[in-house]
């Protein structure tokens, strides 16, 4: 399901015209984005948890010439999925 797809579905089980449930659901997504790139975690009991992990920096190698070099420390999103999402999925 794309964005788009979402909308519409908000749209007709909350009752909504299909341009606000695009605005409801861009807020939501711009909320969750906003607290996760602050270092908040974002928890959605039921659904999940949003978090920012932090990879150190490490060592690789350029795949082409086998060269070593460094790959810098990052931090990236992790979502862990909640109880109702794992049920849901299982049954």
């Amino acid at each position: 399901m794309r964005k788009p797809e979402l909308a519409a579905a908000i749209a007709e089980r909350a009752d909504l015209s299909k341009d606000k449930a695009s605005q409801v659901l861009n807020v939501i997504l711009d909320e969750i984005t906003g607290s996760v790139s602050d270092g908040k975690d974002v928890s959605l009991i039921g659904f999940g948890t949003f978090t920012v992990r932090e990879r150190a920096a490490r060592t690789g190698k350029n795949p082409q010439t086998g060269e070593p070099l460094t790959i810098p420390a990052s931090k990236t999103v992790a979502f862990k999925p909640g109880k109702g999402l794992k049920d849901a999925v299982t049954k």
